[in-house]
């Protein structure tokens, strides 16, 4: 979740809308994502990381290793779907700026290059002595998809300040629209059926919309990795032709007592 500030709407998060011809989640409104790659994996980009190493990062999402990929992940996805590159010069310490025409139609071009996997993200951080910033990534939740879906997932959510000096824009190709808007306003668009979004957007959404601006998100974001955070996992009930009829969710009167999966019986 990429957030900045606005002077009259306070706290902003960025979205994208995917393809209608997309395999998975259609025309849906998202954040950018996507999966952990190979050359994301910790032992490689450990050295190009800023303030945070494997061990801790693992510690955080309380797996064995491999943490640190996550965020090496979600710094690539936000530069592949979003243009935005998540990074700071070695040198001066100064974050990644766009704005220089020539800098920018640069790292146009790297984007594409590393979206095509002919570039790395390491190579590229070689190449520009870059670090990324995985310091100022803050983790926020674990989704697992329920039991009997289709196709399930195991997903986690981050939250990083937009760089001033880059603006987002989807990529016309995995994403057809973007936009900037208040958590509130994307809830009231979500239950007006304007904008089509799963559960765990709209949670994560709801997240953010307890702050005012992006400080206080980012430091809630904090104390969650601090720990590890416990991971939601939706129920489903389904009919007898596989149609979801309820959605059970952590906190809901009945989830506990509910079964991972189970089929309901239609009327008739």
């Amino acid at each position: 979740m990429l957030v900045r500030d606005h002077d009259a709407r306070g706290l902003e998060v960025f979205m994208l809308r995917r393809t209608a011809s997309a395999a998975f989640a259609a025309s849906q409104y998202v954040f950018p994502g996507g999966r952990v790659d190979d050359t994301d994996e910790a032992v490689l980009m450990e050295p190009w990381c800023d303030g945070r190493n494997d061990t801790e990062s693992s510690a955080v999402l309380a797996i064995p290793g491999g943490g640190l990929a996550f965020w090496v992940a979600a710094i690539r996805e936000c530069f592949e779907e979003a243009g935005v590159l998540l990074a700071r010069h070695a040198s001066s310490g100064s974050v990644v700026s766009f704005d220089d025409p020539v800098v920018a139609a640069r790292f146009s071009r790297y984007r594409h290059e590393v979206h095509g996997g002919t570039l790395g993200l390491g190579a590229l951080c070689e190449r520009e002595d870059l670090r990324l910033v995985t310091d100022a990534i803050g983790y926020v939740s674990h989704w697992i998809t329920p039991v009997g879906s289709p196709r399930r997932f195991d997903a986690r959510f981050f939250i990083a300040r937009a760089p001033e000096a880059q603006e987002p824009l989807h990529d016309e190709h995995e994403t057809v629209e973007s936009l900037w808007v208040s958590p509130h306003e994307a809830l009231d668009r979500y239950r007006s059926g304007t904008l089509d979004m799963f559960p765990p957007t709209v949670s994560n959404l709801a997240f953010l919309a307890e702050f005012s601006d992006a400080d206080d998100a980012l430091a809630a974001a904090q104390v969650v990795s601090a720990g590890p955070a416990p991971h939601r996992r939706p129920k489903v009930q389904v009919d007898g032709d596989g149609k979801v009829v309820k959605r059970l969710f952590p906190g809901d009167e009945s989830y506990d007592s509910a079964p991972e999966y189970s089929v309901l019986d239609t009327p008739g």
